[in-house]
């Protein structure tokens, strides 16, 4: 078998890491190497961003160590038994690519997972030894995410932390009984086990650093997850409140939804199809509610629909939740406090903020608040302003298809 140059590595290392979505940058403390000292840079300035056949914007170096694997997870395009082209890249590798792109103003940093060779304990110790290197060998001050494997020694997770900006551990999917069906060599109680160990490692080294100035940071991004939506019979219900407890359990930064896409050589317990990519896409909106905007996961399941126990794909959930409870609306823009008027659909956090501000001043019209949002069309039902009362608006039967988008919008994400 002919050896493959690094072109040819990275062509299959970095087509296999598209599966994975949780690749962004945010939250990590600002380096760069302006003052003549170190390589890269945490800062955009000079990033030539790449676009994803989806949509997404990647500033990174996104690739796997390897595609090599000793697992078997059904929904994997890199599980053991599948019939794909095979690479590896070593550690040294991996450095010199992430140098060259930053140097070419490719990237801002790396996201670096990988298949399972060997043992975690191997894998864990090459990506960690990447991080080194880049972090003490070459100075670099670029974003680091390492994607970490949950049944590796803790010790080397947290030798990870030190290097990296971000972790992350996938928790694959919603449920404990489907985790079981698809991906049977995998735990649930140890993936689990594993994040709150990494929360337990980030607490301990940021009540050093409020102690001790000089204390070493550790995954100053925090943790992240993952979920795959729709391999399984989890509905939104299910992954909305997966969602929440994590959040509550092991503060993490981001939680991302990633639709399950059919893959060559499926596995028969498999979906044919892969869902709606607006179903995805609701998930992200109903993750911002309740991180942004002071919604529970109680509240956004109520706008679910009771037979299939899924977001609607036609109307977004906040939309979705206003029109389950037209009792509390409308609210009058002048008088109502911030956390009502988060509750006001079309209304973003920086809008309500803006009305904070401006009625201190004086009292708003409707226009004012239309300046403020593209949608003033979605916000009239449930609203009332100095000039606008929405008489019998908010009650109409057909409000539900008065505001939802037309058709052909939708089309792109079906």
């Amino acid at each position: 078998m002919a050896r493959l140059t690094i072109r040819e590595k990275l062509e299959i290392l970095a087509d296999a890491a598209k599966y994975d979505a949780s690749c962004a940058s945010s939250g990590t403390a600002k380096r760069d190497s302006r003052d003549g000292k170190g390589v890269g840079s945490t800062e955009g300035m000079g990033i030539c961003h790449a676009y994803a056949p989806d949509g997404r914007c990647i500033s990174l170096l996104k690739i796997l160590l390897t595609n090599s694997c000793i697992l078997d997870c059904h929904y994997c395009i890199n599980r053991q038994s599948s019939n794909v082209r095979r690479a590896r890249f070593t550690a040294d590798e991996v450095v010199d690519l992430t140098l060259s792109f930053y140097r070419r103003n490719y990237i801002e940093g790396l996201f670096l997972s990988s298949g399972i060779i060997r043992s975690a304990d191997y894998t864990m110790e090459q990506l960690v030894e990447v991080a080194r290197s880049l972090r003490e060998d070459h100075d670099f001050r670029g974003y680091i995410h390492l994607k970490t494997i949950p049944d590796a020694d803790p010790g080397l997770i947290r030798q990870a932390g030190l290097h990296a900006d971000r972790l992350s551990i996938n928790i694959e999917l919603p449920s404990d009984d489907g985790l079981k069906r698809l991906a049977p060599d995998k735990n649930a109680a140890r993936i689990e086990g594993a994040m709150g160990r990494l929360r337990a490692d980030m607490d301990d080294h940021g009540d050093a650093r409020r102690s001790y100035r000089h204390a070493p940071k550790f995954a100053p991004a925090g943790q992240s997850t993952q979920m795959i939506v729709g391999a399984d019979q989890a509905d939104d219900r299910a992954i909305i409140a997966r969602a929440s407890s994590l959040y509550d359990r092991h503060r993490l930064r981001r939680v991302y939804y990633s639709a399950f896409s059919p893959i060559p050589s499926p596995s028969t317990v498999l979906p044919l199809r892969r869902p709606p990519l607006m179903r995805e896409h609701r998930l992200y909106q109903s993750d911002w509610l309740m991180r942004f905007y002071g919604y529970d996961a109680g509240e956004i399941a109520s706008a679910t629909d009771p037979a299939t126990g899924c977001l609607p794909l036609d109307i977004d959930p906040k939309l979705a939740w206003a029109l389950a409870h037209r009792d509390i609306f409308p609210i009058d823009v002048n008088r109502a406090p911030r956390e009502r008027l988060l509750r006001v659909p079309g209304l973003g956090v920086k809008a309500v903020d803006h009305i904070l501000r401006s009625r201190r001043h004086r009292q708003l019209r409707l226009d004012d608040v239309a300046r403020l949002t593209a949608s003033i069309a979605k916000i009239r039902p449930f609203l009332i302003a100095v000039d606008w009362r929405p008489t019998m608006l908010t009650d109409r039967i057909d409000l539900r298809a008065r505001l939802a988008p037309p058709p052909k919008q939708l089309e792109m994400f079906v």
